[in-house]
């Protein structure tokens, strides 16, 4: 199975606007980190579609190690 790439070794904090749809970047090559720019195309990858709950800020996974993707666990303190 294809691993993905480590983006960064920290979450990333990001503005969410309450009932928006945003596409994080499973794939870890996306230079528009968290969020998906296509690069995942000829992989086995897909962006993780998910709608905010509410505004305001939140920090999200960028070592896509996050049992609780696409926000932040803190799985990247293992790695």
């Amino acid at each position: 199975m294809e691993k993905p790439n480590i983006a960064d070794n920290k979450p990333i904090p990001v503005v969410l606007t309450k009932d928006q749809t945003y596409y994080y970047c499973t794939c870890g090559k996306s230079t528009n980190q968290p969020f998906c720019d296509g690069k995942h195309k000829g992989t086995n990858f897909k962006p993780h579609a998910f709608t905010a709950e509410k505004d305001g800020t939140a920090y999200l996974c960028q070592c896509k190690q996050s049992a609780s993707a696409p926000f932040c666990d803190g799985a990247h303190k293992k790695i």
